[in-house]
């Protein structure tokens, strides 16, 4: 018999027998009808654990990670509201349970069935993933195990103050709302969680409102890995700025009691608080883990005997709510339940095809109020004397702070966030004004980390927001990737569609400064981007088209609440001239409010047909010069087209754009390993029939000093390879 059976059959034994593990009695505010609720809730978790195995074993289940140990978490549903979002351990069914009976007409067993067994009809994940969530219930769905939900959960926390002095068009959560988000004890020592816990209090500290109840549930080890005795309380009894509580998670009166007591502090102090709360791991970690591979039998066994469920047997039967032959009925009788529905389950659809999986990857649009432009006083208020200057060329770092001004005027749920983009405007002055004219409530200099700084923009948009978060240089995103990656994009895509992360992650990079910072200021490397599926990936390369994008990509934000990067190179932010110096033929005038590139749309330059270079940010500039060479000096006549969105590639643009020419060059100022060109190759080899090269960055990181454009291309490059390709092509 493995450690499941041999659980339940103790559990069988002993309650039958009344012998039940030693504990104190039950005191505080809970009600027997509310204790008996939560009990149900534990059976019915326990039930949907051993049921999900037999599942599998008959190969009409999956991958699943159990809940048993931790139906203490139905005490502290019971101690919340349903109004209060919740973002979920895996461990966490007997919360979603206890939800669902506060909640009329919900079937908690029903639909994790349907997940369990990867049904079509699943209604959180729609069969792609075996996920706790429910859209109902509030609670959002995850598929984190290390804790990579937590950042957001702060940026949903702050979103509530926010909301209330700037409703957003399309709010969701209520004003008196507290964020609940529970992870597991090994969790906690992760980057990502550290930095979680790090900016609550950070905020808290300042007085902030941040109305957020961390919760976590400490079984003393991850995976087989123990946790030190006493570390999580060690880490968290005093740390500023949150709030420390502990309970019993085997006592569900004790825990409903101090949850209810941090519940009401987080809700009407709207700080931050954190609720250690003890459990107990039975089974495995997961799937076919066995422990006694890693664990003494004598410690599996003590661990066995602490059941959270005989607990709380002991517990109801000493406070009169229900016999101990009761309760053994009701864990026979939810367990029999579970066993009936689980065969109905095993029969509805499952996903079929690619397209069926992939039909959540890109959410649904949504219904915008029409907003019209600010009025020519609010603008002339707003942009005083630079009004003035509008007519006037500009180069790219001024067209792209005007571009935000006048969208912030537009739309009011903008809200900007970043390292040192208020008061100072950014390294590079982009978002100069930009406070001034719109206060620290929309422009928002967050503390020093990009896992925050995404999280932050990722929790806005959960709350109807369109955030802007700026990552300073795109080699800070590495650190922080998996906030886009795997939370972000993810997230409509395991909710069917029901949740989305609509925002704007604005981030200076490429090559090409001159002596600045070498490989930590310059990252030519956007290979991390360009596959996440459903991300939007933009890239100017002059001041209006950058201006014109930016509008674009609010709106699919705003519209389609899709997820976007804006990468700006910083090369050329303040670039003038193109051939000579001071001809300032690299600057725009700013265009008319309106103006717009679509997405899709790629930028032609020249009319040339004897070769079409094909390249996008540094790379346009450097061939736009070249294209003056090579007609000059070698009568080659080229046209230079501009991608503008890198992912999803523009195809039909690209192709159109190069139709009539001869040959196509790519120019890829990104490294020749992973970079753009490998996919415009395979683009050209299979949907073109012309000769094709490409001028690609070596495969290294970028010096600083003299060689800061050693390893990249140039416009000496890029003439030598046109002349190259038509030679070898006659």
């Amino acid at each position: 018999m493995d450690r499941a059976g041999i659980v339940h059959e103790n559990l069988l034994r002993r309650i039958a027998e009344r012998n039940f593990p030693e504990g104190r009695d039950p005191s505080g505010p809970l009600d027997a009808v509310s204790a008996v609720a939560i009990y149900r809730a534990g059976c019915l978790s326990r039930a949907l654990d051993l049921v999900s195995r037999s599942m599998q074993r008959a190969g009409q289940g999956y991958y699943t990670i159990g809940s048993s140990g931790h139906e203490g978490m139905a005490a502290v549903a019971a101690a919340l509201k349903p109004i209060d979002p919740a973002f979920l351990h895996y461990r966490d069914a007997a919360f979603q349970i206890a939800r669902a009976a506060q909640v009329p007409g919900q079937s908690a067993a029903w639909d994790m069935l349907l997940s369990f067994a990867a049904s079509s009809e699943d209604p959180i994940s729609g069969g792609r993933h075996k996920v706790l969530g429910s859209k109902a219930l509030n609670i959002v769905p995850q598929t984190s195990t290390i804790a990579s939900h937590l950042p957001k959960t702060v940026g949903v926390a702050y979103s509530l103050g926010l909301a209330r002095r700037h409703p957003p068009e399309h709010r969701v959560l209520q004003d008196e709302a507290i964020v609940v988000c529970s992870f597991g004890d090994a969790s906690v020592n992760h980057s990502t969680a550290q930095g979680a816990f790090n900016a609550a209090g950070w905020t808290s500290y300042q007085s902030v409102p941040l109305p957020l109840l961390f919760v976590c549930e400490d079984n003393g080890i991850g995976i087989s890995t123990k946790t030190p005795k006493g570390w999580i309380a060690a880490g968290f009894m005093n740390r500023p700025g949150l709030k420390y509580f502990a309970c019993d998670g085997l006592d569900i009166y004790e825990t409903f009691e101090v949850t209810a007591r941090a519940a009401a502090y987080v809700r009407s102090r709207r700080k931050p608080a954190f609720l250690h709360i003890r459990t107990v791991r039975l089974y495995g970690h997961a799937g076919a883990d066995v422990p006694t591979a890693y664990l003494g039998r004598k410690e599996v066994e003590a661990e066995e005997a602490n059941d959270p469920l005989l607990h709380t047997a002991r517990l109801l039967d000493r406070a009169g709510a229900l016999p101990p032959q009761r309760a053994l009925s009701i864990y026979r009788e939810t367990y029999a339940r579970a066993s009936r529905i689980s065969e109905e389950a095993t029969t509805r659809p499952r996903l079929k095809n690619a397209a069926d999986v992939m039909a959540s990857i890109i959410p649904p649009k949504r219904q915008c109020r029409l907003v019209n432009g600010p009025s020519v006083e609010t603008r002339r208020s707003a942009f005083e004397s630079e009004l003035q200057s509008m007519d006037e060329p500009q180069p790219m770092a001024r067209l792209i702070s005007w571009a935000l001004t006048d969208l912030m005027l537009q739309h009011r749920e903008i809200v900007l966030m970043g390292e040192d983009i208020g008061r100072k405007g950014g390294v590079y002055g982009v978002t100069k004004k930009l406070r001034d004219r719109f206060g620290p409530d929309r422009v928002i200099d967050t503390l020093l980390d990009e896992q925050s700084i995404l999280g932050l923009g990722i929790g806005l948009a959960h709350n109807g927001f369109i955030a802007i978060p700026e990552i300073q240089f795109l080699a800070y995103l590495h650190n922080a990737e998996d906030q886009i990656r795997g939370e972000a994009a993810t997230l409509p895509f395991f909710s069917d569609g029901q949740y989305a992360n609509p925002m704007v992650v604005r981030i200076a990079g490429l090559g090409y400064q001159r002596g600045f910072g070498g490989h930590f200021h310059n990252d030519n490397s956007v290979s991390v981007l360009r596959d996440v599926p459903g991300l939007i990936l933009a890239c100017p390369s002059t001041g209006a088209a950058a201006a014109m994008m930016l509008r674009e990509c609010v709106r699919l934000a705003r519209e389609e609440q899709r997820l976007i990067v804006f990468l700006e190179p910083i090369a050329l932010y303040a670039t003038r001239d193109l051939h000579d110096e001071k001809d300032g033929l690299w600057m725009d005038r700013y265009p008319l409010p309106g103006e717009t590139i679509r997405l899709g749309d790629v930028g032609v330059h020249g009319s040339g047909t004897d070769i079409a270079i094909v390249t996008y940010g540094n790379g346009h500039y450097l061939s736009r010069q070249a294209a003056k060479v090579l007609l000059e000096q070698h009568g080659i006549d080229v046209r230079v087209v501009d991608m503008q969105w890198l992912a999803p590639l523009p195809e039909t643009g690209l192709l159109d754009a190069v139709a009539d020419c001869e040959r196509v060059l790519i120019v890829d100022e990104c490294r020749r390993t992973g970079g753009q060109a490998e996919a415009l190759m395979a683009l050209f080899a299979e949907r073109g029939q012309k000769p094709f090269a490409r001028v690609a960055a070596e495969d290294s990181f970028i010096a600083t000093g003299p060689a800061y454009a050693a390893t990249l291309p140039s416009v000496e490059g890029i003439v030598a390879a046109a002349r190259d390709l038509r030679r070898q092509n006659r």
